[in-house]
């Protein structure tokens, strides 16, 4: 794991010494073992790095001294053995043990087809002086990030927004701030700057005199197939061993986050087979709540872990402020409280730990969305849509809020589903605010700046691609492509690479991602229960017993934190006259639904984090205070 950043000018680069030294030491928290600068007359860039493999010779910016290719990356390449005899095999010859330099032979060997043979998490810029070219790319799933901004002949990026904003403040993007008040995150491209882009997941770009190109050079495509369950199990047993063994490659110390669901324990038990040594465990919980740490500590005792656990306690209001700067956008996703804590925790014994992140958006984990979603969905092909917008319509305009019911009761809500098409139903469950509320809630000005956008526009797409699959696996292929990378990991990067700890996600490898895309619903969904496969393949490390019917999760007691000690922080903002908030939403309204939801009249916990959460933002970013 590491920080890149670069600026290329295909004019001449004017760029000081000290600008890039500067840009690296706010990437500083991504690599603390080693800096690298390397600059010519057109290109400059910089490299901080967290030494995991070939400690002594994978210093970065690494130069091939026979074609003069400059190359910097963020991230490991699982396969890199494999793919080093490969290119030994073709007659190259290599001065390190680094997958850097392996991807650079790569590159030099394939082009940009290089992507096809690299299995990991990455993201890498690599400078041809010759040719006065730049390629860059980013893993498929999209655990790495890359930021850009492109004005003519120049191009700047890095790991983090923050290392390339220039002195002056960029304006604002309507578009991306409309995605965070509907999703509590922004979507690539799209950054929360305008003239800033964020490289989407499985895309690639080359910039030169002839322009900037970027191009798609994988895709997921789900296609279930007829299978038994014990087909299923034995194929994903035999790749998931895979995936956790290559993922155990280290010269530093390696240990495993521990929760009580299914999928970290899936991962612990592999690892448990697969090592000499007990692995070290972390696990977090949250003072005062409910928490999965007595489950994660059964299961500590039963794989004979090393296990170490916390207790959060309720100082959000101290820590946010520091987690928000590390984001770099708006974020409103609550758990980054927790999933800091556990890395900041890991990190004082390892230096990589492998997760469990990947196995809701693959397996249906999230019955909570997904199994509404199919029952709506079945009622909704019997009736035509005219009838149901008719009949359904007038109930939901009708029928009262009721949020302190169960989301399965909130008929409210249901009517509304059913008085639309699938592709709709599925996006109003994803936003924060229906779209009556978000209409009350914008300004002129800022409905005027939007165009006519809707954030509809990004969901609808992926929705429709997926037309041909059952409702569960529509879903999924929208988390996958859109709420996974632009939500769930970037968490963990930012949170991760805040304490230096590299992570790494076996149930994320493409190859078991891609297998999980031929799975039919039988195998992901039984009655009210999801991820029923890796219910099955636990199975092989725990006693069925001891498997955790329901996953209580980085449930952040957030209604609670809004009403208590993060109070202070929300009323702050909305006494913020001078706020940018208040360019794009009516202050008074949000005074108002600020009431109803402390009376409980409302239940509007998400839209108010988001809300506190872009307030933080601004004094780091806009006001710098």
């Amino acid at each position: 794991m590491c920080g890149l950043v670069g600026f290329v000018d295909l004019e001449g680069l004017t760029l000081g010494e000290d600008k890039l030294k500067k840009a690296l030491k706010l990437l500083a928290h991504r690599g603390p073992d080693d800096e690298g600068l390397y600059q010519d007359e057109f290109c400059a860039l910089g490299h901080r790095r967290l030494a995991i493999i070939d400690l002594a010779g994978g210093r970065q910016p690494l130069r091939d001294e026979e074609t003069g290719q400059v190359i910097v990356f963020n991230g490991e390449i699982y396969n890199f053995p494999w793919l080093k005899k490969k290119l030994t095999e073709k007659g190259f010859s290599f001065r390190t043990r680094s997958d850097t330099e392996v991807i650079l032979k790569a590159y030099q060997a394939f082009g940009p087809d290089c992507l096809k043979y690299l299995e990991g998490m990455f993201a890498f810029a690599l400078w041809d002086p010759q040719k006065k070219e730049l390629f860059f790319a980013r893993d498929r799933l999209g655990k790495k990030p890359f930021y850009f901004r492109r004005e003519g002949k120049r191009l700047a990026f890095a790991s983090e927004l923050k290392a390339i904003l220039p002195e002056k403040t960029p304006q604002v993007s309507p578009l991306a701030l409309d995605c965070f008040f509907s999703f509590g995150y922004i979507p690539s491209p799209l950054c929360v700057f305008e003239t800033f882009e964020k490289l989407p997941p499985a895309h690639a770009g080359l910039f030169s005199s002839r322009g900037l190109k970027i191009f798609r050079y994988w895709d997921l495509r789900l296609a279930p197939q007829d299978q038994t369950l014990s087909q299923a199990l034995e194929a994903f047993l035999a790749l998931f061993e895979e995936a956790v063994r290559k993922r155990l490659l280290s010269e530093v110390p390696l240990g495993a986050f521990l929760s009580g669901g299914v999928d970290s324990p899936l991962v612990v038990g592999q690892m448990k087979e697969l090592l000499d040594e007990p692995v070290l465990t972390n696990a977090i919980g949250f003072e005062g709540g409910a928490d999965e740490l007595p489950l994660a500590r059964k299961f500590a005792r039963y794989f004979g872990t090393d296990h170490r656990e916390y207790k959060v306690k309720p100082e959000a209001a101290k820590i946010l402020p520091k987690l928000v700067w590390h984001l770099d956008e708006p974020l409103a996703d609550s758990s980054v409280i927790p999933t800091f804590y556990v890395c900041q925790m890991a990190r004082q014994n390892v230096t990589v730990a492998l997760s469990g992140d990947g196995g809701d958006e693959s397996f249906a984990g999230y019955t909570f969305r997904y199994l509404p979603h199919l029952w709506e969905s079945r009622l909704r092909a019997k009736i035509p849509l005219v009838v149901r917008s008719l009949l359904f319509g007038v109930l939901a305009r009708a029928y009262p809020h009721a949020p302190w019911l169960p989301k399965p009761l909130r008929l409210k809500t249901i009517f509304g589903n059913l008085a639309v098409s699938d592709a709709r139903a599925f996006y109003q469950d994803l936003v924060w605010l229906p779209p009556t509320l978000r209409a009350e809630l914008y300004t002129p000005d800022f409905k005027k700046a939007l165009c006519g956008f809707s954030p509809f526009e990004l969901v609808y797409p992926l929705y429709e691609k997926a037309k041909e699959l059952d409702p569960v696996s529509r879903a999924q292929y929208v988390d996958l492509h859109f709420y996974l990378p632009e939500d769930v990991l970037v968490k963990v990067d930012r949170m991760s690479m805040a304490v230096a700890l590299e992570v790494r996600s076996p149930l994320l490898d493409h190859r078991v991602v891609e297998f999980a895309a031929t799975l039919p619903l039988k195998l992901k969904v039984r009655g009210r229960v999801g991820k029923i496969l890796l219910r099955e393949a636990l199975k092989k490390f725990l006693p069925p017993e001891e498997i955790s019917p329901k996953k209580i999760g980085f449930a952040v007691p957030e209604g609670r934190w809004l009403r208590g000690e993060l109070r202070p922080l929300v009323e702050r903002a909305l006494a913020d006259r001078k706020s940018f908030l208040w360019s794009y939403l009516h202050l008074k309204k949000i005074r108002e639904l600020w009431r109803a939801h402390l009376d409980s009249r409302l239940d509007l916990g998400v839209f108010f984090w988001g809300l506190m959460c872009a307030h933080l933002w601004e004094k780091e970013y806009l006001r710098c205070a």
